[in-house]
């Protein structure tokens, strides 16, 4: 029962930062020093990334209409070309996270998964927030739909995303949000395109680790496992409504400041500790 309400709250932990541009990389290892599974190494660094498969499911459910490329309505042609459009968006911003995470990710993962790189990017990429939404604050939005970004724009959305790949703390919606913003989106279109682009990255790092650990699991492993997903799936649903309904009157300077505290706290947490 304890391994059981653990998984709950790291499921809920996943399920707010995943999606918020906070870094949820900072939170898992700042959750990890307060809250511990008896589970082994290996299941752990499986169980932190496939417990995102429940935060996917959660864009798949609240964005269904505009991810499926195909209409079952006999007046709608059955290909749905903006769409696959939009896949194919979606596809060359992987190119560069793939590419580095195939040839180099087990060594970014010894090299960078630490408290002091955590924090750092935190601090960093909430200034980064701050900056850019002064910089954009009375400037209108030249991309104000997903089907207006260009493929080298997404390529470039692609190589700030490459950034959260190598440095962990920098959190994957925060880079490719402020990539966004800096390439002319409006602040709902970037978040909506980090949304989309999550689903291949993060189930692609799920089937991954899956592999990797292999398909033998106890009673309770599943347990835990199952456990964190839905409680993560169920969590990004609330989380993904209220960021859009926040976005549509707010700025991200807020979460600009809460990374560089957070950040700051991480620093002088692990410092103290020593």
């Amino acid at each position: 029962m304890i391994e059981i309400l653990i998984s709950i709250l790291f499921g809920i932990v996943e399920g707010i930062t995943e999606w918020l541009p906070v870094s949820s990389t900072g939170h898992m290892i700042l959750l990890e020093e307060f809250v511990h599974f008896s589970m082994s190494e290996e299941f752990m660094e499986m169980y932190l990334v496939v417990i995102q498969l429940g935060a996917i499911m959660a864009v798949v459910i609240l964005y269904f209409p505009q991810l499926w490329p195909f209409s079952a309505k006999k007046e709608e042609h059955y290909i749905k070309k903006d769409i696959w459009m939009m896949w194919f968006k979606v596809l060359v911003s992987c190119i560069p996270a793939v590419i580095v995470e195939l040839a180099f990710g087990d060594v970014l993962e010894k090299t960078f998964y630490n408290y002091k790189v955590v924090s750092i990017m935190l601090i960093i990429f909430g200034i980064l927030f701050i900056i850019v939404e002064s910089v954009n604050k009375n400037k209108e939005a030249a991309v104000n739909s997903i089907a207006e970004i260009s493929f080298l724009n997404a390529f470039l959305i692609g190589v700030f995303q490459l950034i959260a790949a190598v440095f962990p703390g920098t959190s994957r919606s925060g880079s490719t949000i402020v990539g966004g913003l800096c390439l002319g989106l409006s602040r709902s279109v970037a978040a909506e395109y980090t949304f989309f682009l999550a689903v291949p990255v993060m189930f692609g790092a799920s089937i991954i680790k899956l592999i990797k650990f292999g398909f033998s699991y106890s009673g309770i492993e599943i347990a835990v496992l199952l456990v964190g997903m839905i409680t993560a799936f169920v969590v990004s649903i609330l989380v993904i409504k209220l960021l859009m309904s926040y976005i549509k009157k707010h700025d991200f300077k807020a979460f600009g400041w809460y990374r560089i505290v957070l950040g700051i706290l991480v620093l002088v947490y692990f410092a103290a500790a020593k």
